[in-house]
């Protein structure tokens, strides 16, 4: 088994990180493009995002990348240092959903995790993915 600390005790293989939900709003859609330098207009201009076949702007993925990040770091604490992130989106995050985000521990190796993420809306799988994370047991590396 590994070394990786969840809060006062290590983790094992199998474990669940408790879920977390992220409210979908448009400011959120719309931040998120803007602080990732995607300024395609589905992410921003709902007319737009319409007229090409989509009900309403929706997430980038690399704001996905982002919450599926925090999700893993706010768990791990503040001496986690994501790895590897590697993700796949499916349905998309729509403003007025709730994405709700969870993790399962699937392998240890000292310091390093790598976590199973999922998340789901109210429309479907958002995201699946694994994270590859290490949390230095002497503090921030």
């Amino acid at each position: 088994m590994g070394s990786v600390r969840t809060g006062n005790r290590l983790p094992t293989v199998g474990d669940r990180l408790p879920p977390l939900e992220i409210e979908i709003t448009r400011t959120l859609i719309v931040a998120g493009a803007i602080a990732s330098r995607d300024y395609q207009d589905v992410h921003h201009d709902a007319e737009l995002a319409r007229q090409k076949g989509s009900p309403d702007i929706f997430m980038n993925i690399l704001t996905t990348n982002g919450l599926v990040g925090r999700y893993i770091t706010d768990h791990f604490g503040p001496t986690a240092v994501l790895r590897k992130v590697a993700i796949r989106l499916g349905a998309p995050n729509y403003p007025g959903d709730t994405m709700v985000l969870t993790g399962t521990v699937d392998e240890l190796d000292g310091e390093t995790a790598t976590v199973r993420v999922v998340g789901d809306n109210g429309i479907g799988r958002h995201v699946t993915g694994t994270v590859t994370v290490t949390v230095p047991t002497g503090g921030a590396r």
